[in-house]
C-alpha cells in the first residue's frame, strides 16, 4: 500500500503552503561550461539540485514578463491620458517645449542661436 502511495504521489511536490501541484520531467542539453556553472551553483549551496535551479530561473523569467506587462499597461495608460489632455487643449507642443529649452541653453551659455 505504501509503495503505490508513493508511485501515486511521487510525481508531485508542494508549492506555496498546502497547494500540490504535478511535477513534469524534462531533459534539458547544455554546453559544458554551462553544466559545469550549475554545478558550482548547486556546490556553493545557492541551489538544492539542478531542478531547483532550473525552477528558479523559470519564476524570475515569469515574475520579469509580468513586470513588462504591468509596466506597458501602465505606459499605455499613461499615453492615452496625455492624449485625453491634449484633446482637451492641455499640454504642450513639443516643437515649441524644445525649442525653448534650445533658448533657455543657449542664454545660459551665452551662445547665439544659429
Amino acid at each position: 500500500m505504501a509503495g503505490r502511495l508513493l508511485e501515486v504521489y511521487g510525481n508531485f511536490c508542494h508549492i506555496s503552503g498546502w497547494r500540490i501541484q504535478p511535477m513534469a520531467t524534462m531533459n534539458v542539453s547544455l554546453p559544458d561550461p554551462m553544466r559545469d556553472y550549475v554545478q558550482q551553483r548547486i556546490d556553493s549551496g545557492q541551489y538544492a539540485s539542478v531542478s531547483d535551479y532550473v525552477r528558479d530561473l523559470i519564476r524570475r523569467d515569469q515574475s520579469a514578463i509580468i513586470d513588462e506587462e504591468r509596466w506597458l499597461k501602465e505606459l499605455d495608460a499613461s499615453i492615452d491620458e496625455s492624449l485625453q489632455e491634449m484633446k482637451a487643449g492641455g499640454g504642450h507642443d513639443l516643437g515649441d517645449a524644445c525649442n525653448a529649452l534650445i533658448a533657455d541653453i543657449a542664454q545660459a551659455t551665452g551662445a547665439a542661436r544659429a
